[in-house]
């Protein structure tokens, strides 16, 4: 079992069970614990199983609505070397200061050894893998055509969007 394997089985457990289980964990283990979000996330801040568009979190403050949705383009840039997202705020301001450096951020809930390069300049983000991530101002709608994404992310209330 690899250990992407086992800290899924490891999420899977009820959490008295974790315990026992956790004493036995590898040090590269015990360190990936703090960023696998699978494992401390609330179920309802995890994204939904199957085949779908759209992800709608309506919740009030202090839900974890930013971090789920970081979480989310987190996984979606680990798993998918090619993923060309589009992170969308009110404004860039407001996209690079919540999604990218806010204290739930993408910067701020990557593990250092996969954390993402951002570039303001040019407001991409790209991951160690190759993956990549295009800020975009929800005030400037025709920005986003031509880009080709795979994935959407728009800031607050949370949504994502899989195509």
């Amino acid at each position: 079992m690899n250990q992407t394997d086992r800290l899924a089985w490891l999420a899977s457990l009820p959490h008295a069970e974790r315990r026992p289980v956790l004493d036995l964990l590898q040090p590269e283990e015990r360190r990936e614990l703090r960023h696998y979000w699978e494992l401390w996330a609330r179920d309802e801040q995890l994204p939904p199983e199957g085949d779908w568009l759209a992800w709608l979190i309506c919740a009030g403050r202090g839900f974890g609505k930013t971090r789920a949705g970081a979480e989310w383009v987190r996984r979606i840039a680990r798993d998918n070397p090619d993923a060309r997202i589009a992170l969308i705020g009110a404004s860039l301001a407001e996209a690079r200061a919540v999604m990218v450096e806010g204290e739930s951020g993408l910067l701020a809930v990557s593990p250092p050894y996969r954390r993402p390069a951002f570039e303001p300049s040019l407001r991409r983000l790209s991951w160690p893998n190759g993956a990549q991530a295009y800020l975009y101002s929800a005030a400037e709608p025709e920005s986003l055509r031509g880009p080709q994404h795979s994935h959407a992310r728009r800031a607050g209330p949370e949504r994502a969007v899989r195509q």
